[in-house]
């Protein structure tokens, strides 16, 4: 998710920028301030208890905020995003942001501050207080405010600088040349935003074919947890000792061996900008120990992918695999085939679920051709890149 916070001081023009802004980039609106007041002018529980403090030029609560915020989330989960406006205003809400981020399993890609110097911020409060009828807007409660910013906001801003996330831009002149810096700062940031896809579906499904193919043209990395473990195998490793056990029969090889695996894997290629992985995670825990480990590299699960296939097609494919060099030991069983069917039919519902409730989930028929299948999976991955930006 593009998620990006407009830090300021107040008449700096967040408000202004942020329409252009969500339009751009199909982002959810968060204005604290604006919220509060549309509270207020409702007449809800939330808006009085905030009146008083707004009117003194104060800032509501934190338990208020939180409310608020989370609300107008979920009144949106079809966009690419959140920007922040006015919002976190303390290092406390800092850290209540990336909680709330955290629980949506994302984070906030850059602070972008509006800079404006002291005597143009008050010209242009005092010039807006004509015609707003906003009773912050009067010279004794804009010193206030002026000095709650300093006093309170700063220290977020080195709480961002230090996580190399905040980005000071001039705020005076045109709206257009503003608007301009902004968006070349974020359109920058995007430019390092990882590109993380999991390939789903039962065996027999063609994922091994589109998973590759789909490294090659979005330049990722191909992670297959089966492939890495057939190669443990056949250098009789212990790991591969222990794996072929469970592959023969069809099982799922423990946690711990994925991981050192996958881990591995990940530390050979640290330039990369994103990783594809072939069905991986296949159980709600391996979906959990993926987000684990994505996290550590400060990036996510951007989407995953899922090809559907029924049972009847799924042994076909695998029967006829069985007849080729590319055979696997649990294709020349059809008991086994059976199981592994059985074993994805119980488990794949609940990983598809965690992230179905993240937005991160498409679906695509595994049926037709080949490249018929592959051009379905890349407008998926499209539309997933157009959530990204």
């Amino acid at each position: 998710m593009l998620n990006i916070a407009l830090f300021g001081p107040p008449g700096a023009g967040k408000g202004t920028q942020s329409k252009y802004l969500i339009e751009k980039y199909n982002l959810t609106y968060i204005a604290t301030g604006d919220i509060l007041r549309q509270e207020i002018a409702e007449g809800t529980p939330l808006g009085m208890e905030a009146k008083d403090i707004i009117d003194k030029g104060g800032l509501a609560s934190d338990e208020i905020i939180v409310q608020i915020i989370e609300n107008r989330i979920l009144m949106n989960p079809d966009a690419n995003g959140i920007l922040f406006d006015g919002f976190p205003r303390t290092v406390v809400q800092a850290y209540i942001l990336e909680g709330l981020l955290l629980k949506m399993n994302t984070s906030l890609m850059c602070m972008l501050s509006l800079e404006v110097p002291r005597e143009e911020l008050i010209r242009r409060m005092l010039e807006r207080g004509k015609t707003s009828g906003r009773s912050d807007d009067r010279e004794d409660v804009i010193d206030f405010r002026l000095q709650e910013y300093e006093n309170k906001t700063i220290p977020v801003a080195q709480f961002y600088n230090e996580k190399k996330k905040f980005y000071p831009i001039n705020g005076v002149g045109k709206l257009d040349d503003v608007y301009k810096r902004l968006t070349k700062v974020i359109e920058k940031n995007l430019e390092n935003v990882w590109l993380n896809i999991v390939l789903f579906g039962p065996p027999g499904a063609g994922k091994g074919t589109q998973a590759k193919l789909l490294a090659e043209k979005y330049n990722l990395i191909y992670i297959s947890t089966g492939e890495l473990l057939r190669n443990e195998i056949a250098l009789d490793t212990e790991m591969g000792k222990i794996a072929k056990i469970y592959m023969d029969k069809g099982d799922i090889v423990p946690d711990e061996i994925a991981i050192r695996l996958i881990e591995a894997k990940i530390k050979m290629n640290p330039n990369t900008k994103g990783f594809i992985f072939k069905g991986y995670p296949s159980t709600i825990v391996q979906a959990y120990i993926l987000d684990g480990l994505l996290r550590r590299l400060g990036t996510s699960v951007t989407g995953m992918l899922e090809i559907t296939s029924t049972t009847l097609q799924s042994m076909k494919r695998l029967s006829a695999r069985a007849k080729t060099e590319k055979a696997r030991n649990y294709d020349l069983d059809p008991e086994i085939i059976i199981h592994r069917l059985e074993v994805y039919e119980k488990k794949a519902p609940k990983v598809a679920e965690y992230f179905q409730k993240q937005n991160k989930f498409y679906s695509v028929s595994g049926e037709g051709e080949e490249n018929n299948v592959f051009e379905k999976l890349c407008k998926s991955v499209e539309n997933i890149k157009k959530k990204l930006r």
